[in-house]
């Protein structure tokens, strides 16, 4: 093994490497983070006792993340079939919905085999009046990277590591699928090993067309080499369903495989709390999906 790849190891995991039921948290950087200017108050669940509820329950709405990581959710051994779901939760570049969209969402794909990672990005956008996903899929694309590279430790295929997203989260795991480039300067070894996921998954995604707008961001762009895509959304969503519906329309024209449900109605930040809706229903969609790509065998 090279040193610096054995030194980045090393600075990056903070426990052995995982089994089934005992998750593992490693920092995505060797030091500090990209771009990171500044401190921030300490991290926090900044969730009010009169906050809103999903399905009768509260959120960990978590704050302040300056020190991004992944969380590797293993599946039963007997049940693992080889594939990584990197996660990332929403919150609008402000919070993490980091169980509604995060913990839960690990539990369901290491039911159907999947080893689950959940990104804790970092929130809140350092400058929120540029791109202010930047960091996100900054830290986006390291996971992809060190989840790849570690992928025979973590006992998942190096050409089956996927990411999914909810609304702000769905952007970032868009954004880690499109773009050609990587957003930061390499910083070790494992940035030498490539970012773009090979599929990935986007419920209710936002800040792909501008509020108001009918046509895609400058900054999302198809050229016809991503990897399989699958959407969901319901068409009474604030955050518009054409975020979903003109970027599949953009892989459509270049033959991209892709698939959409939009829903009548279901509104929006659900994750997989099952409500009167039938959109609720969507975990039983995307495995199918998952299914159909030869994923789950």
């Amino acid at each position: 093994m090279k040193p610096a790849l054995f030194f980045a190891i090393l600075v990056t995991l903070q426990t052995t490497v995982p089994g089934a039921g005992s998750p593992t948290v490693m920092d995505l950087w060797p030091a500090t983070p990209p771009g990171e200017t500044k401190s921030l108050p300490p991290e926090a669940d900044t969730t009010k006792s009169d906050g809103n509820l999903i399905a009768g329950r509260r959120v960990i709405r978590l704050g302040n993340v300056s020190i991004p990581q992944i969380t590797v959710h293993q599946p039963p051994a007997e049940k693992s079939v080889g594939t990584a779901m990197i996660v990332a939760p929403g919150g609008g570049f402000h919070i993490l919905a980091y169980d509604l969209e995060g913990t839960e969402v690990c539990e369901w794909l290491n039911s159907i085999g999947v080893t689950a990672v959940l990104l804790k990005y970092r929130v809140p956008a350092r400058n929120p009046k540029a791109n202010r996903w930047i960091e996100a899929v900054q830290d986006a694309q390291r996971a992809v990277s060190l989840v790849r590279g570690r992928a025979k430790e973590l006992g998942v295929r190096p050409d089956r590591i996927g990411i999914m997203g909810f609304s702000a989260g769905g952007a970032t795991a868009a954004l880690c699928a499109l773009l050609e480039q990587r957003q930061y300067p390499a910083t070790d070894e494992f940035d030498k090993i490539p970012f773009r996921p090979d599929f990935a998954g986007l419920i209710y995604p936002g800040a792909l067309v501008p509020r108001g707008e009918f046509t895609l961001a400058d900054y999302v762009k198809v050229t016809g080499n991503e990897p399989p895509f699958f959407f969901v959304h319901a068409h009474d969503d604030r955050v518009s369903s054409l975020n979903s519906a003109l970027l599949y329309a953009e892989l459509k024209k270049r033959n991209v495989p892709a698939e959409l449900h939009i829903y009548a109605s279901g509104g929006h930040g659900y994750g997989l709390r099952k409500t009167h809706e039938p959109i609720t229903n969507w975990p039983d969609r995307m495995t199918a999906w998952l299914r159909s790509r030869k994923l789950l065998l």
